[in-house]
């Protein structure tokens, strides 16, 4: 799957204000303070979910970011798989421009993918753009192209590579990937032995080894 903006739109320009502008009314209504909360809690978490569905999806996500990717395109391209940008790209954690923190996953991932706490740290409390190249430098994107034609030429190549491995290993490794990034060592290996039992009897591993064990092609995957 790729995820990518209009043409002339940019990726993302962020959450609309006119929807929290609009949503106010809503608040007012209620006087309790935990009748407030109830409201804003059930908006947060469906906004939250919305993003998750990204990293809980089995098949690999692939963000094609060009031009900008501000606020929610930030948290919602911190949720997939591989991140690939044009040159004229830009990003933008900006929540604290509005007064708010960011709360549908940029704190909580883009730190585990850039690795540098002080930059992390950084972003999210000026709200400043950083470039396609400062992405690169830092690994929030693993490649940048000149432009976004070549920006989806390449993601779809790199799409269908994907699509042809096996589908059972490319979702079983999507899973433990997931799962070991919140766990210690020895819970990942836990949790892959615990699926590879059962997938190590697939006829996918059985055709792919008996492939490379005659030095044939490799096999045409049926879906999963």
């Amino acid at each position: 799957m790729i995820l990518c903006g209009s043409a002339d739109k940019g990726f993302c320009a962020g959450i609309d204000v006119q929807d929290l502008v609009n949503f106010a009314p809503k608040l007012a209504e209620q006087e309790d303070v935990a009748r407030k909360c109830k409201i804003l809690q059930l908006m947060i978490k469906e906004y939250q979910d919305s993003l998750s569905a990204i990293e809980k999806c089995p098949k690999p996500v692939i963000a094609a970011v060009h031009g900008a990717c501000v606020g929610a395109g930030v948290d919602m391209i911190s949720a997939a798989d591989i991140r690939y940008c044009s040159s004229d790209a830009w990003f933008q954690i900006k929540e604290v421009d509005i007064g708010m923190a960011a709360d549908v996953g940029t704190l909580q991932r883009f730190p585990k993918i850039i690795g540098s706490d002080s930059l992390v740290r950084e972003l999210v409390y000026t709200a400043r753009k950083f470039t396609a190249s400062e992405a690169l430098q830092h690994g929030f994107v693993s490649r940048t192209f000149e432009n976004q034609e070549s920006l989806l030429e390449g993601s779809m190549e790199l799409a269908k590579t994907i699509a042809s491995k096996s589908p059972v290993a490319v979702q079983g490794s999507k899973l433990s990937l997931v799962y070991s990034r919140d766990h210690s060592v020895q819970e990942g290996l836990d949790h892959i032995a615990m699926l590879n039992q059962s997938m190590l009897q697939s006829e996918d591993f059985a055709n792919a080894a008996m492939a490379q064990a005659i030095k044939s092609e490799t096999p045409v995957f049926s879906k999963l």
